[in-house]
């Protein structure tokens, strides 16, 4: 299977610059695999489709201000934090990256400087912070980072919070888990009503989520490892959930990596810890183990959110499940849905 089996156009107009107002009054496209149906709503009419023995899963993990922003001799630099490999160690992505060559010591602010220590694959760095004044490394970086909103979002009015799910709570993505984004408090409390069983998991966004896919073979893709977290108490009810034959819907792509990657199949049960993934999940190449229905955004083309989605409607019973995603979303497009992160979403069931 090929990158290009996954490309489309999109309308530049489609694309989000910011988010819907309530959050859940975005569009949902709730996609019937059993019927081969569309349905076309909102957000906010998401209790119609779950009933009091499901459970929902949430990525709890919260955006950090990953975009660090300074100026050397009047010219703009930027670090991008990827992930902390100690205190003050981090791997990073760096604009110029010509700018910042092995060794080098640069001086981000009257607090802060960094200093190369490796350069990797693709452009990527690890940079050693020296706090020159300060409390610590991470109030520094809290001050002087900003809201890591995508490339294509270039003229958006949102705010921080606006980019934060509404159960954030661990610290630790450089993107939003952004299917989680359209759920209002008074939503959540909605399904909590309806008995609709809802559940936390972690994972911290990072290179594995959303780095592009270069190569045209999609076997020679290689995910970055992401840091994931499958609670003691959840994986319980989640083995409960499957001892009981409840669905369990996951809300976002990066629900589905942990569902997936903490399910043990031969024990059949969930296994609770903290553990990497780097989990590459397309169509002919992955049998699914536990997620029955799946919240999602619409995704860039060639991405490896748009092939996970497109895996998960083969395993749902669709015959070409390639062609299926695509016609799905040149509906949305003909519908005017809004892309991306500040998108509308898509119910698969």
């Amino acid at each position: 299977m090929k990158t290009s089996d996954f490309d489309y156009d999109l309308p530049e107009s489609l694309i989000a610059q910011d988010p819907a107002v309530p959050r859940d009054a975005c569009r949902l496209l709730v996609y019937n695999s059993k019927t081969d149906s569309v349905e076309h709503c909102h957000f906010y009419d998401l209790p119609r489709f779950l009933n009091n023995d499901d459970v929902l899963v949430l990525n709890k993990s919260k955006v950090i201000p990953a975009r660090i922003l300074f100026r050397v001799n009047g010219s703009l630099r930027e670090i991008f934090l990827l992930k902390q490999l100690s205190l003050n160690t981090y791997e990073v992505l760096l604009k110029p990256a010509r700018n910042f060559k092995l060794g080098i010591t640069v001086k981000v602010s009257e607090e802060l400087e960094c200093t190369v220590l490796e350069i990797l694959s693709d452009g990527r760095r690890v940079l050693s912070f020296n706090l020159l004044s300060g409390v610590d490394l991470n109030s520094v970086i809290h001050k002087l980072g900003s809201m890591p909103l995508p490339p294509y979002i270039k003229h958006s009015k949102a705010v921080f919070e606006d980019y934060q799910t509404v159960f954030a709570s661990n610290e630790g993505s450089k993107a939003a888990p952004t299917a989680g984004l359209h759920f209002t408090r008074e939503l959540l409390s909605k399904l909590k009503i309806l008995g609709v069983d809802i559940e936390e998991v972690i994972l911290h966004i990072g290179l594995g989520t959303f780095a592009p896919v270069v190569d045209e073979e999609l076997s020679d893709h290689k995910m970055h490892f992401e840091e994931y977290e499958m609670p003691n108490d959840v994986s319980g009810k989640l083995n409960s959930a499957i001892d009981q034959k409840k669905r369990i819907i996951a809300v976002g792509t990066t629900s589905v990596r942990v569902l997936e990657s903490s399910f043990d199949s031969a024990k059949s049960s969930f296994v609770p810890g903290v553990s990497n993934t780097n989990i590459f999940i397309y169509p002919g190449s992955y049998e699914w183990k536990v997620v029955d229905s799946l919240i999602t955004n619409f995704h860039l083309p060639k991405s490896t959110l748009i092939m996970l989605v497109s895996s998960f409607l083969e395993a749902k019973g669709v015959k070409k499940p390639v062609e299926k995603i695509l016609s799905l979303y040149e509906m949305a497009v003909k519908e005017g849905y809004k892309f991306f992160s500040f998108g509308d979403a898509m119910l698969i069931i």
